[in-house]
């Protein structure tokens, strides 16, 4: 698909990212990742530090809360730490952004199916999706390891279109990382930044040529 802003298309489906899309999770994460840096007598990270890395996984956050001493420390033991952390406290503060609740109920009313393709692993997507009821008529629910490969990777999407019975070229994708993108496009589907999510800046996000680029979830009413 094209990097400019495309005329209005009618979809068949659309399928959101989670984390910074479709949920602003990130103070479950910051919550996480300040117990961590607790347990490792380091002082914790506020918000505005935290959330830009909310949407790139457990090692992303670890390494903006230990810094420049990331490299040296055992990174997978305290990468499971920070999950087992987040998973018993996963939707304490965990939201829909504005707008994504009328959005998903316009969807239904107009018959489009939609669906959640994330990089989130399973054992933490289902009982987050499970805690917002928001969420839990999605028509497909495809984690970071339903297949042996996540996005960039194209796989998920196209599993994710097969689970919902639509052509790929039919879909829109909406995500808030540049990876979101890259999937979208290999997958020969549309896509949408999703600029009210964790993106790094907005010339950044600008730069990966999304389809469309969306500042609420409003603006994809023009599409439905």
């Amino acid at each position: 698909m094209s990097g400019v802003q495309t005329p209005s298309i009618d979809f068949d489906a659309f399928i959101f990212d989670l984390d910074g899309t479709l949920l602003d999770t990130a103070d479950d994460l910051g919550g996480a990742l300040n117990r961590v840096l607790a347990d490792a007598n380091v002082a914790p990270v506020a918000e505005h530090v935290y959330r830009p890395a909310a949407s790139n996984g457990a090692n992303a956050l670890l390494e903006v809360g230990f810094g420049d001493k990331w490299p040296e420390l055992e990174q997978l033991a305290l990468r499971q730490q920070l999950l087992d952390y987040y998973a018993e406290d996963i939707a304490v503060h965990s939201k829909c952004f504005n707008g994504i609740e009328q959005l998903l109920i316009a969807l239904e009313q107009n018959n489009i199916k939609w669906g959640i393709m994330t990089n989130k692993p399973g054992f933490l997507t289902e009982p987050l999706v499970q805690a917002i009821p928001s969420l839990r008529d999605a028509k497909a629910v495809v984690s970071g390891d339903t297949l042996a490969v996540s996005k960039p990777s194209p796989d998920p999407l196209l599993h994710t279109a097969e689970i919902l019975d639509v052509d790929p070229s039919r879909c829109l994708y909406i995500g808030d990382a540049e990876r979101d993108i890259q999937a979208a496009k290999a997958a020969n589907m549309y896509s949408a930044t999703a600029l009210w999510g964790y993106i790094p800046s907005l010339d950044a996000a600008l730069g990966w040529q999304a389809d469309f680029n969306w500042q609420t979830p409003i603006d994809a009413f023009n599409h439905i």
